[in-house]
């Protein structure tokens, strides 16, 4: 089934003009304002530093997985993939692989120890048996690290999808719109804390996974609910016979299959990394939930990854990937274009309203984990040395949420454009190379000690840093058309010279052997007891209510 060129364009204008902008700044707002009446009405509860930063460990395991999903599936799991499928095809749906396969890292590895071990953030765990000050002000700008590239992601998904809405192609508008997303996201966090933040996870996901879903059946039945016709659709409309085949996007050369494996690696280990979602494991009140919550997730993320197929290649359908590239927020444009020409203006509207609320609520949980993390471990523990209330913690926590909302604008200003689903996979890779070598190091290596801890993440950190700085995403990626396909705007400028886009391959290695080399060359003895302790805690639960305490 081919569908004519001229209905693709015509998607394009009418979208451009977004057909009734009442209707979709109504639902935006219809959105916002429930979701705030719950963020105060949680926010009434909010009495301790670990109501603040875990909800009370209040939530159930299937709660818990069902905010976890609301957490991950960002505008890049929405966005991102549904574009990367309609222009890449095949190449696409390696993020929805990546992104969902990572999920039993997570699960077999650090969910269930990670919540036995820690109190608020990750910090707690790495710390437990290394020199508290040193591993917490590491950890703490590790997790800054990734919760600022996982900003970046989200805030280009909020400047593009609203752009499409409402045909605003200018940079001064897209950052407009990005400045009022973030007042949004600080606005969420500093009243609700991480209960409100939870409860629009929890929302967000059943509308993105029910909207998601009823697009998707929507998709089948155009097509006879015939996957075979719906991809030779794609492959009509797109006019490229390979586009259901490996090497749209990778694979063409040696540095391409590189950046494919780079980029398998940062997907895979670095789920297990992510500060926000490894908080979210100190929600609830059991091992037995953690585990719970993680299995909830693993189904909820799966079913909608699989949606994200039919819906990518439906948008190359029945839009077309030059329509969608074209169009204001590019790539990123392909699921609401799609649900334009499904249901016109009123299922454009909903679709993007859950987009908005997608980006609104994993900015909220980003936000709250960096903010604990400033709070918690660099003021409360390293600042403070630990002397220091559980309400001046929280108001540390408060201003820090201000100043990261800033940063976020900037840096998602600077990044509009970009692929989402790209962008986070940057984030992905810093997870990957700062955090999981240690986390794996501290839970199952005896002999593994501070200098080990403090060599794999600043070198993980580091090397991430420098290579992505170097690499094409930051300068001298040219389009086609002769435009930029890097942050920096200006063609002439390349100062490039590491040639993977992802740098993975690279970082991820390289921190797990700067963590034995550190470790095999200090002459730091191990704690053994405080490993016992950790390694029974961890392994039962037995002690986990404790506080951490410097030792």
């Amino acid at each position: 089934m081919s569908i004519p060129a001229a209905s693709s364009q015509t998607v394009l204008a009418e979208a451009s003009e977004i057909g009734n902008p009442v209707v979709n700044i109504g639902i935006f707002l219809t959105f916002v304002a429930v979701t705030l009446v719950i963020v105060l009405r949680a926010s009434r509860s909010n009495k301790t530093a670990a109501d603040y930063y875990a909800g009370g460990r209040s939530f159930t395991g299937p709660q818990n997985g069902t905010a976890i999903a609301g957490d991950y599936l960002s505008a890049a799991s929405f966005l991102g993939i549904c574009g990367a499928i309609a222009v890449n095809g095949y190449d696409g749906f390696l993020y929805s692989v990546g992104f969902l396969v990572a999920w039993l890292v997570a699960l077999l590895l650090v969910a269930e120890l990670l919540r036995n071990t820690g109190k608020f953030t990750m910090a707690d765990v790495l710390s437990f048996r290394l020199r508290q000050r040193p591993v917490r002000m590491a950890a703490a700008l590790t997790t800054l690290a990734v919760v600022f590239f996982y900003l970046l992601a989200q805030m280009a998904g909020a400047g593009g999808l609203v752009a499409l809405l409402l045909g605003i192609d200018g940079t001064v508008g897209q950052g407009i719109v990005i400045a009022v997303v973030g007042a949004l996201m600080i606005l969420y966090v500093l009243v609700g804390g991480m209960k409100g933040t939870t409860w629009v996870q929890i929302i967000k996901a059943i509308l993105l996974i029910v909207g998601a879903g009823v697009m998707c059946v929507w998709v089948l039945a155009t097509f006879g609910f015939n996957l075979s016709d719906l991809i030779q659709g794609a492959i009509d409309t797109s006019g490229n016979p390979a586009l259901a085949e490996p090497g749209a996007r990778y694979g063409a050369s040696e540095t391409t299959k590189l950046d494919f494996l780079s980029l398998a690696l940062a997907l895979v280990l670095g789920t297990a990394g992510l500060p926000h979602v490894l908080m979210r494991f100190y929600t609830v009140p059991t091992a037995k939930e953690a585990r719970r919550s993680v299995v909830w997730a693993i189904w909820l993320i799966g079913v909608f990854y699989l949606f994200t197929l039919v819906l990518g290649f439906g948008a190359g359908a029945l839009v077309g990937a030059d329509t969608i590239t074209a169009a204001p927020g590019g790539v990123n444009s392909a699921a609401p274009l799609l649900a334009f020409e499904l249901g016109g203006e009123i299922l454009l509207g909903i679709i993007s309203a859950v987009a908005f609320a997608t980006i609104l609520a994993v900015v909220a949980g980003l936000t709250i984990t960096a903010a604990a993390s400033f709070a918690h471990d660099i003021y409360a523990s390293v600042i403070k040395h630990g002397e220091v209330s559980p309400d001046g913690e929280v108001r540390v926590a408060r201003i820090t949420v201000v100043a990261i909302g800033v940063l976020a604008i900037l840096g998602g200003i600077f990044a509009n454009g970009q692929n989402v689903a790209f962008l986070v996979a940057l984030a992905f890779a810093v997870a990957a190379s700062a955090n999981l070598p240690t986390i794996i190091y501290s839970l199952f290596w005896k002999r593994f000690n501070t200098r080990g801890a403090l060599w794999s993440m600043y070198g993980g950190l580091g090397s991430c840093l420098v290579l992505i700085a170097f690499s094409p995403v930051v300068s001298g990626k040219v389009n086609a058309d002769g435009t930029s396909a890097s942050m920096i705007r200006d063609v002439g400028i390349d100062f490039s010279w590491f040639p993977l886009e992802n740098p993975g391959i690279v970082t991820i290695p390289l921190a797990f052997l700067l963590g034995i080399v550190g470790t095999l060359t200090s002459s730091e003895r191990p704690d053994l007891e405080k490993y016992a302790e950790m390694e029974v805690r961890s392994l039962t639960g037995a002690g986990s209510e404790k506080a951490v305490l410097p030792h």
